[in-house]
């Protein structure tokens, strides 16, 4: 019996437990399915298709050094297994279980239910340290470190090619994905990249990590840059702690100079690992928070209230605060962005411009590189102050220019219009120049670059007035400890 090895967000060879089980059983069919209808989604962009193909360029090189290319098919899933099941007849189905959104849930849903029908072997993995079916989220923490303290699978040093001559596929193009050409830049993507960079974040650019990532500026090259070969599986969450671990055991009793901020930086890092899995389990354990608040009754607190005007403004980078736009064009044109301006980001928009977060949040999702719905549902719902659990974080993004780009560096760089103020206070706060250096500097309000569209102020007032208003209801608050049982984190420190 042939054995598919069914490639999804897991663009490997190495700690690739589907890919080693089918190895040691028989011939091994390694398949990637192209899918129009995932890409037809409002959180799916050309960039993401750009990144794919150059993923999934590297892993066919990887596959058939080892004695089996990667097949390539364009369909919908489960007809391209059926069209397969015709060629080849019976298989076994190898595959990582995933945690996405609403269309790759409902395609994996199918595709079981095609594998029973048809008496299908399919046999799927957990991944990333996400627990399928998890009844009590106090054993969450343990199972995740139990999980990723296996060592990692190696890669199959050969692979029995499929019977048959079967013909591995081109990969298609953006147009046949129903997608417009990629203008944008992107991150290199493949399985060999990310070793590298993972390398050089823990033995170079890691010691100013703390210190640094807050910056849009200097984050970059600070931060690890990992974060899209996470999301695509070029690299396994289990690598990079191991990785981490293994280099942390080395400074454990260092004291040369600079010892004691490599430790602190990578400590925040591991930290963060753990976070990585923590919110993945969320959407794993509830669905429903990619398109319904945590708590409902909040999915009324802005329904009735989206301003289109609003939206575009942020949309576009148009909204005449500098920091804001500015991460904003950032973040459109190379698919990255620091977290911490990613959250101002979201908080401009729920809280500033009042828009519902289901209304934007599959947008800007669709905007980074390294989208993972796991994670950006709930941030999303955390910054637009719908779990009801969490502190309300409402960011002034003047005083986060101030704070992380204090010679507005990053705000000249993206928003040109600004460039020959050469006031870094005016270039932060535009608002606060006289018309006399509008006209100076040859950047008139309204003309060369917008007006607010809102007083920050005003809106910080209104929104956590609404906000905490609903949140000290009795209902509310019941539903609340609900949703720390059963999303609160539990992590022993």
């Amino acid at each position: 019996m042939t054995h598919v090895v069914w490639y999804k967000r897991d663009l490997r060879v190495r700690d690739h437990r589907p890919l080693v089980e089918a190895a040691a059983r028989g011939p091994v069919l390694p398949l990637y399915v192209a899918e129009p209808g995932i890409a037809a989604g409002d959180d799916f962009l050309p960039r993401h298709w750009t990144l794919i193909r150059e993923g999934l360029q590297a892993l066919r090189r990887s596959l058939a050094r080892r004695g089996q290319p990667l097949v390539v098919r364009c369909g919908r899933l489960p007809d391209v297994f059926e069209q397969l099941r015709q060629q080849i007849g019976a298989f076994h189905l190898w595959a990582h279980q995933e945690t996405g959104n609403r269309r790759t849930f409902d395609r994996d849903l199918r595709v079981r239910r095609w594998a029973k029908a048809h008496r299908i072997p399919l046999t799927e993995y957990p991944c990333r340290g996400v627990v399928r079916g998890l009844r009590d989220r106090d054993t969450w923490s343990d199972r995740w470190e139990t999980y990723m303290r296996r060592v990692p699978w190696p890669a199959p040093d050969t692979l029995r090619a499929a019977p048959g001559d079967l013909d591995p596929g081109r990969l298609p193009t953006h147009r046949e994905m129903g997608l417009a050409p990629c203008t944008a830049a992107v991150q290199a993507l493949s399985e060999d990249h990310a070793h590298r960079l993972l390398h050089s974040f823990l033995h170079e650019r890691g010691p100013r990590y703390r210190r640094h990532m807050s910056s849009p500026l200097t984050g970059a090259r600070s931060c690890s840059r990992l974060s899209v070969h996470l999301a695509y599986g070029t690299l396994s969450i289990r690598q990079a702690v191991h990785a981490l671990r293994e280099r942390q055991m080395e400074l454990e009793d260092a004291t040369f100079s600079g010892a004691a901020a490599w430790r602190k930086s990578l400590s925040s890092f591991d930290s963060r690992l753990h976070w990585h899995g923590h919110f993945m389990q969320k959407l794993e354990d509830a669905p429903r928070i990619e398109h319904e608040s945590y708590i409902p009754a909040f999915d009324a607190l802005r329904a009735d209230d989206f301003d289109a005007a609003l939206y575009d403004a942020w949309k576009h980078g148009q909204t005449g605060f500098p920091m804001v736009d500015a991460c904003m064009r950032c973040l459109q044109c190379t698919g990255w962005l620091n977290f911490r301006m990613r959250a101002m980001l979201c908080s401009f928009a729920a809280y500033d411009c009042w828009l519902d977060w289901r209304r934007f949040a599959p947008y800007y999702g669709g905007l980074m590189a390294d989208y993972e719905p796991g994670i950006h549902y709930p941030q999303v719902q955390m910054q637009s102050g719908t779990t009801g659990i969490n502190r309300l974080r409402i960011y002034n993004p003047v005083k986060q220019g101030q704070e992380h780009d204090p010679e507005a560096v990053f705000i000249r760089r993206w928003v040109p219009e600004l460039a020959p103020v050469d006031n870094d206070a005016l270039v932060h706060a535009p608002w606060k120049m006289s018309a006399f250096e509008q006209q100076a500097y040859g950047c008139v309000l309204g003309r060369d670059y917008p007006e607010r569209v809102v007083d920050h102020l005003e809106a910080y007032h209104y929104a956590r007035e609404r906000i905490e208003a609903l949140r000290e209801e009795p209902h509310i608050q019941e539903q609340a400890d609900r949703i720390v049982a059963q999303h609160g984190s539990r992590r022993r420190r």
